[in-house]
């Protein structure tokens, strides 16, 4: 594999601060969920040095790279391929029960935007094919040549919230049937042709389709849904998870799935909390933390995430 310069990772330090009072000290598992090009899990280790890192990722080209830039580590890391939702999975093939740590870096990662052959970016021509996962699943152009309207629609509406998505559907289907629609290129070419003069300069027109369809290709929001739960239930008590989102549709699930465990169960009106009601997490942010404007200056990639994190404060009853 050839080599791949080095990202800079999101929010690294802010990331390590809230990780620290879990993993910090003594032998503690920690699961990069995300694992991308391994920036993160690096820092972990480097700083960490009694840290065990459990890496998943769904990209065999991210896992490939992250590999060899963390092989120093030796026996200190397992690297899993799976998506992130299958973490109750690979922590059981480990024969591991619960972790001290789980960190959730979400989005398209460096590896897939920097490829360009992998056909994330609109700005560059490349086969339609947006699969995190290359050796599974429907590629974006086999979601463009065979979904109906309506459904083209419902996903541009619902995963990029663009308000064209009528507009754009009809356009993509009666484009289709005259020839294929195989790269970033033609459907570039598509949307900016649809697109009213007016509304071209708000922005570029092809942003918030390749972004649902990104979404509806990897099922993300999906895969998101199941993966909180399934993480918050394998953290000890003690442990803290850190979720750093990307666009408003991954913060409000992380969101809502955080806002359910760190609430009192107790009935309305129960003049006392009993120890059973308490809530089984706390949260660590007040909202979600932004980054700040020095580090989106030196790191674009920065600007719109979005951080939340919480710690178990008592064990499920």
């Amino acid at each position: 594999m050839e080599p791949q310069p080095l990202h800079t990772p999101v929010l690294l330090e802010r990331c390590l601060e809230l990780l620290a009072p879990s993993i910090g000290v003594g032998r503690k598992v920690v699961v990069d969920a995300t694992l991308g090009m391994g920036g993160h899990a690096e820092a972990m280790l480097e700083r960490f040095p009694e840290v065990h890192l459990v890496g998943l990722d769904r990209d065999t080209d991210a896992l490939g790279i992250a590999g060899e830039r963390l092989a120093r580590f030796g026996d200190r890391i397992d690297l899993v391929h799976t998506v992130y939702d299958g973490i109750g999975d690979a922590l059981e093939s480990l024969d591991i029960e619960t972790v001290d740590g789980i960190l959730f870096d979400l989005g398209v990662s460096s590896v897939q935007l920097d490829r360009s052959e992998r056909g994330f970016a609109y700005s560059r021509n490349a086969p339609l094919d947006m699969r995190m996962d290359q050796t599974s699943g429907a590629t974006a152009a086999e979601v463009i040549a065979t979904y109906e309207e309506r459904d083209l629609r419902r996903i541009f509406h619902q995963y990029g919230e663009e308000r064209l998505a009528a507009r754009y559907a009809q356009r993509i289907v009666a484009a289709r049937a005259e020839a294929p629609i195989e790269t970033s290129e033609r459907l570039v070419a598509i949307l900016q042709e649809a697109t009213p003069a007016a509304l071209s300069r708000a922005g570029h027109p092809a942003k918030r389709v390749f972004q649902a369809l990104r979404i509806e290709v990897n099922r993300e929001l999906s895969v998101l849904e199941d993966a909180i739960p399934e993480a918050l239930g394998r953290v000890s008590v003690g442990g803290r998870i850190v979720v750093m989102s990307y666009q408003s549709l991954e913060d409000r699930i992380v969101k809502r799935a955080l806002q359910a465990v760190t609430r009192s169960t107790a009935p309305a009106g129960l003049p006392v909390e009993l120890p059973e009601h308490r809530p089984e997490f706390r949260l660590l942010t007040r909202g979600a933390e932004i980054a700040s404007d020095d580090e989106r200056a030196a790191n674009p990639r920065a600007t719109p995430v979005r951080l939340r994190a919480a710690e178990r404060t008592r064990g499920t009853t």
